[in-house]
C-alpha cells in the first residue's frame, strides 16, 4: 500500500522556523447531501483551492513534491542492548475518595550515557502506567497537570460523556486537578490515555505523555493474558533528538508531522525482548507524532491479528504484515513455539530494520503452541447497514498549516455536526487530493467505536472488520463509516497527524 507523504526540507525551515541537526540522516467529492443537514456541509470546499491557497501553494521554494511514506526518514535499528521496558500497572488507591491518580509531570530519561533528557511522564519520568480495567467496571480517576502549561487527560477510544473525554475544552491549568469518572461500558479493547490541548498536543506526547488502557474481559480469556510476561503493550515512536541530545520540540517540529530517526518502543533505546512463553500477546500502538509503522516478523513467519482498536475481530486474522497509523492499534499473536532459538528474530519495519529483537528463553522441546481460533455467527456490517445511506460527510484537505476539514479550521466556538445519541449514521471521510497527489491522514472520531463499511465502494480488508476509532484514509480515497454514540455530549474529530490537529485540523460533533 502506498502512502505519500509531502516533504520539503526548504519549506520546512522557511514555515516551520526549525533547525533539524539530523536533517542529512532523513514525507471533488459528491454534491449528494443525503440526509446531511445544512449548517453540516455550509462551507465544504467541492472544487479547487481558492486564489489565496493556490498562491501560497504556487510559491512555495524548494518544493521536492510527495515522497512515498515507505522512505521517510528511515530509522535506526535497535542493537537490542537493554531489556523493553514494561510500563507498570497504574495501582489502585487505598483509603482515598478516588480509585486511581494520573499525574502529568516533568522529568528526565537517560536515553543516552551521560546526558540527561528533559521528558513529560505520567506518574514519572516518561510514558506512563497501563490503566486496566474490567467490562462494565466504574471508576474515578483524579487527574492533575504538574506541567507548567494547560494539558488535558484524553481517554482515547473509551465510550464515555462529552464532558469526561478529555478534549481540548477540558483545559487543566498548571497546579490543578479534578476527578472525572470513567465507566468501561463497551467491550475488552486495548485503547490509550494522552494529552489534547489544543495547539500544544503534538508537543506533549513527543515529549512523552502517554499511556496504555485496557478493558479487560469480565471473564477468564482463553487468551495469554499474564500482562507483561506473555501480554505485551508495545508502544512504537519515533524521536528526533537536536545535538545536545533533547527533545526540542519548537526546534524540531514539522508542521506536516514530526519524524524522527530513533527508534523507541515503550520509550527503550536500543531495546529487546526475552520471551519467556512460546505464544505471545502483543498489543500494539502505533504512539508516533505521524509516521505509519508497517511491521512483520524478520523471519517472515506469519501471526494473527486478533483485535484492532476498538475489540476482537470477527475472527483471528493471519497476517504476514501490519500496517498502523497513528493513533491505530492492533492486538496480534505470535506463536514462538516452532522457532530455532538460535536463529534472530525481530520485529521490522517496511525497511527491514530491526525494531524490537527477541531472545527466545522458553524451553522449544515442551514448548506447544496454545490455538486461538472462534468465528462470528454473524456479519460484521449487515446488508442494511450498507444500504443506509450517507447523512455525514467529511472532507480532509490540505498540508502543513494550510489544513482544514470541510473547507474550515477548528473553531472551540462552532458546533460543526450534529447527531443524536444511540442512532446509527453513515459518515463518508473523502481525502481530497492537492496538485501535488495529497497526503495521507488517519482520521479519528471520540467518544465511539465505529466500523468501515466500505473503502471506495469496497469492503474493508478482513483485519479491518473489527470495531474502530481511527481510521487511515488514502488520497483520493473515500471511506465510508458507521458511527453510533452511545453517550451524549460534545466530542472532537480530526486527523491524528498531531501537527495537523494543532493546525486546526478538527471539528467538533454535537451528541444529544
Amino acid at each position: 500500500m502506498k502512502k505519500a507523504y509531502l516533504l520539503s526540507a526548504g519549506l520546512l525551515l522557511a514555515l516551520a522556523g526549525c533547525s533539524n541537526p539530523f536533517a542529512d540522516q532523513q514525507d471533488a467529492p459528491s454534491t449528494d447531501n443525503g440526509h446531511m443537514q445544512q449548517d453540516e456541509h455550509q462551507g465544504m470546499d467541492h472544487g479547487q483551492m481558492d486564489d489565496g491557497e493556490m498562491e501560497g501553494m504556487d510559491g512555495m521554494n524548494g518544493m521536492e513534491g510527495h515522497m512515498d511514506h515507505d522512505n521517510v526518514t528511515p530509522l535506526q535499528a535497535s542493537e537490542g542492548i537493554q531489556e523493553l521496558a514494561i510500563p507498570p500497572l497504574l495501582k489502585r488507591e487505598e483509603n482515598a475518595e478516588f480509585d486511581y491518580e494520573v499525574i502529568a509531570q516533568e522529568g528526565t530519561t537517560p536515553f543516552f550515557e551521560g546526558v540527561s533528557t528533559q521528558t513529560f511522564g505520567y506518574n514519572g519520568d516518561l510514558l506512563g502506567p497501563t490503566l486496566r480495567l474490567k467490562e462494565g467496571e466504574t471508576v474515578r480517576v483524579k487527574v492533575r497537570n504538574e506541567l507548567n502549561e494547560p494539558t488535558t487527560f484524553h481517554w482515547h477510544g473509551l465510550e464515555v460523556p462529552g464532558p469526561a473525554d478529555g478534549g481540548p475544552s477540558d483545559e487543566i491549568q498548571p497546579g490543578e486537578s479534578k476527578v472525572v469518572t470513567l465507566k468501561a461500558d463497551q467491550p475488552a479493547a486495548t485503547l490509550w490515555y494522552h494529552p489534547h490541548p489544543h495547539e500544544l498536543t503534538a508537543k506533549q506526547v513527543f515529549k512523552g505523555l502517554a499511556g496504555m488502557l485496557y478493558v479487560e474481559e469480565a471473564d477468564a480469556s482463553e487468551l495469554p493474558d499474564e500482562y507483561g510476561v506473555d501480554d505485551i503493550p508495545l508502544i512504537f515512536q519515533d524521536r528526533l533528538f537536536n545535538d545536545k541530545r533533547q527533545l526540542d520540540y519548537e526546534e524540531l517540529m514539522n508542521n506536516d508531522g514530526t519524524v524522527g530517526d530513533v527508534s523507541l518502543v515503550n520509550g527503550t533505546l536500543n531495546p529487546k525482548l526475552t520471551v519467556e512463553k512460546p505464544q505471545m500477546r502483543f498489543r500494539v500502538l502505533n504512539g508516533a507524532n505521524a509516521r505509519n509503522y508497517t511491521l512483520r516478523l524478520s523471519n517472515g513467519a506469519k501471526f494473527k491479528q486478533i483485535a484492532s482498536d476498538g475489540g476482537m475481530l470477527d475472527e483471528p486474522v493471519e497476517m504476514e504484515e501490519i500496517t498502523l497509523s497513528a493513533s491505530e492499534r492492533a492486538e496480534i499473536l505470535v506463536d514462538f513455539s516452532g522457532m530455532d532459538g538460535d536463529e534472530p528474530v525481530s520485529i521490522v519495519d517496511g525497511d527491514g530494520t530491526v525494531l524490537l529483537p527477541f531472545d527466545l528463553a522458553f524451553d522449544p522441546e515442551s514448548a506447544e503452541a496454545e490455538p486461538s481460533s472462534w468465528e462470528s455467527g454473524e456479519p460484521f456490517v449487515t446488508e442494511e447497514e450498507k444500504a443506509m445511506p450517507v447523512s455525514k460527510k467529511i472532507e480532509l484537505f490540505g498540508m502543513m498549516e494550510m489544513v482544514t476539514i470541510n473547507g474550515k479550521k477548528f473553531d472551540p466556538d462552532r458546533i460543526d455536526l450534529r447527531q443524536e445519541k444511540g442512532v446509527p449514521e453513515v459518515w463518508e471521510v473523502y481525502n481530497k487530493p492537492d496538485m501535488m497527489g495529497g497526503m495521507i491522514h488517519p482520521f479519528h472520531i471520540h467518544g465511539t467505536q465505529f466500523k468501515i463499511i466500505s473503502r471506495d465502494g469496497k469492503e474493508p480488508a478482513p483485519n479491518e472488520r473489527g470495531l474502530k476509532d481511527s481510521v487511515l484514509v488514502e488520497p483520493g480515497e473515500r471511506v465510508k463509516l458507521l458511527v453510533t454514540f452511545p453517550e451524549e455530549g460534545v466530542y472532537m474529530y480530526h486527523c491524528h497527524i498531531l501537527e495537523h490537529e494543532d493546525n486546526g485540523m478538527m471539528g467538533q460533533v454535537e451528541v444529544y
